[in-house]
Parts: structure tokens; C-alpha cells; sequence
């Protein structure tokens, strides 16, 4: 079976500001998992948030690489994006049109925004997406633990209306 995995918004900067729930977990399932779906002659896509300038994400700060720990490799694809979903103004539609794997693997910070946004899209879109449930993270927010807002978009992203029902399966079990 082959799979594209979509590593949303896993750069340097997400270091910065509020901690971000069970992060060096979510950051080596995630590793993990590139490296399971690369054996399997998967591909790997790093999403990037190209941040306006002056921002930790800005492509000239810091922030804006994608984080070692994830360990991209050879061959892996790059997609930048300027807003939350990562389908929005790039080629990765017609990226994973042309590969046409058996599923699409979405994971990545944060959850309530980028990483649900490329769910929606992608589902939008007829690609049969499998959230990592244990892929995701996102920081506690003014009214909602992020523990919270993770079940809560997994309770969501199983009731779409899609073409193919959104799946969430934790990183050991794909």
C-alpha cells in the first residue's frame, strides 16, 4: 500500500511560545512513521508556513526550517505555504493526484488550525485521508486544554461529509 504522509508545520519556530502538548512524542511518531512510509516506497511531504516578515516562520528567520528531529531525507518533497491549508495556492492537489497513493497520512502542529485545515482540504478533495492521532499537536488555548481540542477534531474530522470517510489511526498502528 502505498502512502503520502503530509508533515504539516513541523518547523524550528514551534519551539518558541506556549508548550505544545506531548510535542518530542508527536515529534518521533512522526519520525517514525516517515521512515515506515518511505520503506514502503511512500513519500513524505514537509509542509512549511512561509509567515509574513518578521515572523518566527518568516523563509529568512529561524524558525522557518523544518525541525531535525523530524528527519527529513533524501527525496522528500516541500510544499510552502502562505495559509492554513497546505492545498491552498500550491501543487500539492496535483502532486498527490499524479501519485495516487492509497491513502494520505496528515500530521503535524496545530491541530485547530493548519493540520485541520489540510484535513478538510484533502478530504475536499476525494483523498482518502488518515489523521495521525498521535501525529498532532497544538498548545492549550485561553478556553480549551489542548488535550480538548485534539479529541475534539478527532470527534470532528470522523463526522465529514467526504468522499471517503476521514480516518484516525494512532502512528504504531498504520
Amino acid at each position: 500500500m502505498m502512502d503520502a504522509l503530509l508533515v504539516v508545520d513541523m518547523q524550528r519556530g514551534i519551539v518558541e511560545g506556549d508548550p505544545k502538548h506531548d510535542l518530542s512524542a508527536v515529534v518521533s511518531r512522526i519520525k517514525g512513521l516517515a521512515q515506515r512510509v518511505r520503506r514502503r516506497s511512500g513519500y513524505v511531504f514537509f509542509v512549511q508556513h512561509d509567515g509574513i516578515p518578521g515572523d518566527i516562520f518568516a523563509p529568512d528567520r529561524p524558525g522557518w526550517p523544518v525541525l531535525d528531529a523530524v528527519a527529513p531525507s533524501l527525496g522528500d518533497r516541500f510544499v510552502r505555504k502562505r495559509l492554513n491549508s497546505a492545498f491552498l495556492g500550491t501543487s500539492l492537489a496535483a502532486d498527490l493526484a499524479e501519485l495516487a497513493p492509497q491513502r494520505v497520512l496528515v500530521a503535524g502542529w496545530a491541530t485547530d488550525l493548519c493540520v485541520d485545515a489540510t484535513v478538510r482540504s484533502a478530504a475536499e478533495r476525494g483523498f482518502p485521508v488518515v489523521v495521525v492521532a498521535d501525529g498532532h499537536t497544538v498548545s492549550d488555548r485561553p478556553h480549551l486544554r489542548a488535550q480538548c481540542v485534539i479529541e475534539h477534531h478527532h470527534w470532528i474530522w470522523k463526522n465529514l461529509f467526504a468522499k471517503h470517510t476521514v480516518c484516525i489511526a494512532n502512528a504504531a498502528d498504520l
